[in-house]
This record gives structure tokens, sequence and C-alpha cells, in this order.
């Protein structure tokens, strides 16, 4: 069972895209963009990609897909790309402490996951999830990070206190399907496009999870915007543009659901029905923002994963660079 069958984005102009307000003409920057082509981000980036708003900020565009959750960070570190969105946040804590130059520049995907077991499992609360298989994307990751950290904090269930069986979102389907694990931590996109193909039962949120965790309101996040520490530095109206043309991409997806499913259709093999159930989250699975509360919510994150022994060393308050966020907001 494959929700995710990955093609390589085909052929431009897809579809004619109502004017927007562009940023004054020079010659376009080439920006090396790299991101994972699975679950969330394989939906963004099939859309990033098949339009033009960071074209119309002056961004020439050069993507790079990682067929790996944590291959966007190894590529910072080795300086083949220049930015990522959707990067794993555990990831970047941790390649940030081990001394990668890096910086985040704006969270970009909220934690919209659920714990769920097979509709049939004779198990009903998630600490009776201790000693059993679950399934989640893999160690490194931030899914992985969260569910570590909720299952410790709020059930009691260390990290090895159950087997963590990992996986890309097709992949994890399949382990549910054939009772190859006990339970899994979905994304709710995913759950939405099973349909009647997999009955699962949902034992709780990220979300709620993790606000029973911190006494907080805020969401988690397990992906965030993140450029080498040069080129964010260095040219910080760069990815201002950068950020201008995620927020409007973001922007323009919301109003236009039809194109998004036409766009997924083609360049994600989605049946008409999945592609459906992706563009009906949209708004809960992406982002393109760096408030004062989001950077908060992330030394939290980093806080918690640290006491959980989750990433190692000290927050480095010079890891979120703000400038660029602060410049995209005088971007039309």
């Amino acid at each position: 069972m494959s929700l995710f069958s990955i093609r390589k984005l085909a052929g431009a102009g897809l579809l004619a895209l109502s004017a927007l307000a562009v940023f004054p003409a020079h010659a376009a920057d080439k920006v090396r963009i790299g991101y994972w082509t699975s679950g969330v981000s394989l939906g963004y980036g099939s859309v990033l990609e098949a339009t033009d708003f960071l074209a119309r900020h002056g961004i020439e565009a050069q993507y790079v897909h990682f067929p790996e959750v944590n291959g966007p960070i190894r590529a910072l570190a080795a300086g083949s790309i220049d930015l990522a969105f959707g990067a794993p946040l555990a990831g970047v804590f941790s390649a940030a402490a081990e001394g990668v130059p890096v910086r985040i520049f704006a969270a970009t995907q909220p934690a919209d996951v659920q714990f769920v077991v097979p509709a049939d499992s004779p198990i009903q609360h998630l600490q009776e999830l201790k000693g059993k298989k679950i399934g989640m994307s893999p160690a490194g990751s931030s899914v992985a990070a969260i569910a570590s950290a909720v299952l410790s904090g709020n059930h009691g269930i260390a990290a090895n206190d159950f087997s963590l069986i990992g996986g890309n979102e097709s992949r994890l389907v399949q382990f549910v399907a054939q009772k190859q694990v006990d339970g899994a931590a979905l994304r709710s996109v995913t759950i939405a496009q099973l349909g009647d193909a997999l009955q699962v039962r949902r034992l709780g949120s990220f979300a709620q999870e993790w606000q029973k965790l911190t006494r907080s309101d805020a969401v988690p996040y397990i992906g965030v915007g993140t450029a080498s520490a040069a080129f964010a530095d260095q040219q910080p109206e760069v990815v201002a543009r950068v950020i201008a043309g995620l927020r409007d991409t973001l922007a323009w997806g919301k109003s236009h659901p039809d194109e998004i499913v036409a766009i997924l259709r083609k360049s994600a093999n989605l049946p008409e029905a999945d592609a459906r159930a992706y563009v009906s989250l949209w708004d809960s699975m992406n982002r393109a923002s760096f408030e004062p509360e989001e950077i908060d919510t992330l030394r939290r994150q980093h806080q918690v994963f640290a006491e959980s022994g989750l990433v190692k060393g000290a927050l480095d308050d010079s890891l979120f660079s703000t400038q660029p966020y602060a410049l995209s907001k005088n971007i039309r």
C-alpha cells in the first residue's frame, strides 16, 4: 500500500497563477533548496516547485531532493545546499550542538501527528505501548524525538521501553496493515488518506500530549526552515525573499485547492481522494512564520529533548536567525 509514489516533478507551467505584487526587479539569486521527499514535505515541495512564487521574489531555486529525513542536514553541513524547509528540528538541534554552522529562520511544519493502533488492537491507551513495537519516522527525526519525549514524560515509557521501527509514511502504513508493529505515529494527512483501506484507532495527538507535558497551549514543531550559517548571516535579504515566497505559496494554496490537487496528482502520483485529503489539512500542516512565541516553543522543545537525553548540548541563541523573517515582513 503506497500513499506516496515519488516521481520527479515533470514539466513547467502546470497552471496560470493570478498576479501578485513582485519584489523589485534585479538579477535573480540562485538558491539551492533541499527537502525530504516524503510525508508533508513531499506535498508542499511539489506545490512550491510547480508554482513561481520564489521566482517572483527574485529567487532562482535549484531543488535538491532527499530520500532520507536527515539528508538536508548533512547536505547543509557539506555545503551542497543553501537552505532547507521542513528540516527535522531534533536533527537541527543535534547538528548545531555538534558544531555544524546552521541557522533556523522559520518554523515550517507543526507536529500534526497522531498515535494510532489497528482498529482491532486490544491496546486502548498510550501507556499500553510499553514494551511494544511502534512505527514512526526514523530515529533522529523530530517525530521520533517528540514521541519519545511525550511517551516518557506523560506515560513513563522510556526510550528503551519500546522498539522504534522507523520508516517513511507509506512504509509505516504497511507495517500497521501487516501487523509488523503494535502501533504507530502517523501524520494526520496519512490517516485521512487511508479512508476505508485501513481502519485505525487514535490514542492521542502530538499536540494534546505536548500540551499535557509542557502545561501550555503551544503546538510543537517537527520541521523548520534551516540555512547554512554563512548564507543566513551574509545574505539575510535573500533568505527574506525565500520566506516571502514560502508565505505566498501557502496563502495561494489556501485559496486554490483544486490547483493543488492537480499538482499532487501529477507530481506525487496521488489519487484524487488522497490529494484532497492533503489539501483539507493544508493550514494545519504548513507554516512560514517565526514570531517570538514560535521561537519560545522551539526553545521549550530543546529543553524537553535535552532533559529526555534526546539531544545533547546547550542551546545557543545564535541558532535562531530572526533578521530574515523581520525583513520579509516588508516584502509584498
